[in-house]
């Protein structure tokens, strides 16, 4: 089964206001790295929109999509996180989040009513934002003597990687080495067919060895 290494996020962020009954409906959508940005993102909103009724958000986080919060911020269980998350799963977005901030208009609108208003907000500021795609990539090095080193730097323009870094030893040419994530074990195994070429540790290889 082939590797999937891609995914879809935003480049740009994307705003937008929906009434209903005079409640206003303030909807920001943007890419977020991680949760600990995400989460200091919600603290910021909720400091500077102090004098909104609610705040509520969702957010999906990791190339797999997988990592996942909402919430309703006070409103009837439902009506605000789970029809944003919808908003964002819809587009297949992951690395998003998405704020939408309520102004009381002073009329109640119900649990249905309230759900579309949150979700059209949320909606609207995805449809504002740009959207990209992603490819994941990975880094690995190598130490391949000099006369072998044209050879390997042949094998890595032919397996669409790129050379990052490039040092060199009293008898090698120590290569960095950067690739997309499903052609990296094919470019691997030919680098392999060089056999004075070593593969060498990365910093977090040597920590998970020991």
């Amino acid at each position: 089964m082939p590797l999937n290494d891609t995914h879809l996020t935003l480049a740009t962020p994307g705003e937008a206001t929906y009434t209903e009954s005079r409640s206003r409906f303030l909807g920001f959508a943007m890419h977020v790295a991680d949760e600990n940005e995400a989460k200091a993102i919600i603290v910021n909103m909720r400091k500077t929109y102090y004098d909104a009724r609610h705040v509520c958000f969702a957010y999906v986080l990791g190339a797999d999509g997988k990592h996942t919060r909402q919430s309703d911020d006070g409103e009837p269980a439902g009506t605000a996180g789970a029809p944003i998350a919808r908003r964002i799963a819809s587009k297949e977005l992951t690395d998003v989040l998405v704020v939408v901030v309520r102004y009381f208009g002073g009329v109640k609108l119900g649990t249905s009513r309230l759900g579309v208003a949150y979700k059209t907000a949320a909606a609207d500021a995805l449809d504002a934002a740009t959207i990209c795609e992603v490819v994941a990539t990975t880094t690995f090095q190598v130490a391949v003597p000099y006369t072998e080193a044209d050879t390997a730097m042949r094998y890595v323009r032919e397996g669409d990687a790129q050379i990052t870094g490039r040092d060199y030893t009293a008898t090698d040419t120590l290569l960095t080495i950067n690739v997309r994530l499903k052609n990296e074990e094919a470019l691997r195994q030919r680098l392999a067919k060089i056999f004075t070429l070593r593969f060498l540790k990365t910093h977090d290889e040597a920590e998970d060895g020991q």
